[in-house]
């Protein structure tokens, strides 16, 4: 997307007809934007090749692409996840909350959040710098906007036990942000894979998840690979833990995995990956029997992250065979 020109592109083996142009022009409509926009759409079916290599077998698919998919998780926060992105993610909630609660706002759509943990022995102790840039009405004054943020979005996000004197609190940094968007910027769905996972605390694959299905293992493995990464902090096995996948398009099964407890571990990493494979399936099929992955539910994790929420089935805890 780039001004007021929407380009949908990709493959989609499907019989349905979709409104593309509708979808694209609600959704922009939801998200807040009020400009008129022209879509483009070149969707095609996929690639036979590409088709027959993952559902030769349906009851046991192979994986969409080859790749390496990362999982992780640590006990720092309740949801498992790293303060920083896990706080950066709550306050860009809190912040289109607030801009959607009020009829005539003197917030627009387009936003960031970031913060900055200081870490004492790898335990989070203070807030650094906490990062909130809003567009904005042309009418608004920064000061307003810096009123508004602090008392809105950061204080009944944020534990006042985390901030002290020296903490930086940093609102519209660049000043005045009334053009936004795709009338500020360019953007391509999926591309922000370091939000979308652990902020840079875990690594990363080279795929994005969103406008992929589930047989493609860039989304699906690396679900699975917190699913499981989760449950394992979870069960106290390690305090932070990270596991790494990899998969050849057309093979069901990865072709390695590898555990990281950074030093964490209170057992061996042989010990951990003999309870990964005693409870933990990570064939493609398996994958999205497991997670119920078939279905329409990809929508609301374009934003905010696809980890360490509350609404899906690759953040419940299971109990674990030792």
């Amino acid at each position: 997307i780039k001004d007021n020109l929407i380009f949908i592109y990709g493959e989609a083996n499907t019989s349905a007809d979709l409104p593309f142009e509708k979808i694209a022009k609600d959704k922009i409509r939801e998200i807040g934007y009020t400009e008129e926009f022209e879509v483009l759409t070149k969707v095609s079916k996929q690639s036979a090749e590409i088709y027959e290599a993952v559902m030769h077998d349906e009851a046991d698919m192979g994986a969409g692409d080859q790749g390496i998919m990362f999982g992780y998780a640590c006990n720092e926060t309740e949801n498992y996840m790293p303060m920083p992105i896990a706080l950066a993610h709550r306050l860009a909630e809190r912040l289109e909350q607030v801009r959607k609660q009020e009829a005539h706002s003197i917030l627009k759509p387009d936003g960031k959040t970031q913060v900055t943990v200081e870490y004492d022995d790898n335990k989070p102790v203070r807030l650094d710098t906490i990062v909130v840039s809003t567009q904005h009405i042309a009418e608004a004054t920064q000061e307003e906007i810096r009123a508004k943020i602090i008392n809105e979005v950061i204080k009944p996000v944020i534990d006042a036990n985390l901030i002290d004197k020296d903490t930086k609190i940093l609102v519209n940094p660049s000043g005045s942000f009334v053009v936004g968007g795709p009338f500020g910027d360019s953007g391509t769905t999926g591309r922000k894979i370091v939000v979308d996972t652990y902020g840079g605390m875990g690594r990363i694959g080279g795929g994005c998840f969103s406008s992929k299905d589930p047989s493609k293992v860039d989304r699906s493995a690396a679900y699975y690979s917190r699913f499981v990464a989760k449950n394992l902090v979870a069960a106290g096995l390690a305090d932070r833990l990270e596991i790494e996948v990899s998969y050849a398009i057309g093979k069901s099964e990865p072709i390695s995995i590898y555990v990281e407890t950074f030093g964490t571990g209170k057992v061996s990493d042989e010990e951990i990956l003999e309870i990964i494979h005693k409870n933990f399936d990570f064939r493609v099929s398996s994958i999205l029997r497991q997670l119920d992955l078939k279905k329409p539910i990809y929508s609301r994790y374009s934003a905010y992250g696809h980890f360490g929420r509350s609404d899906c089935a690759w953040e419940k805890l299971i109990e674990l065979k030792r």
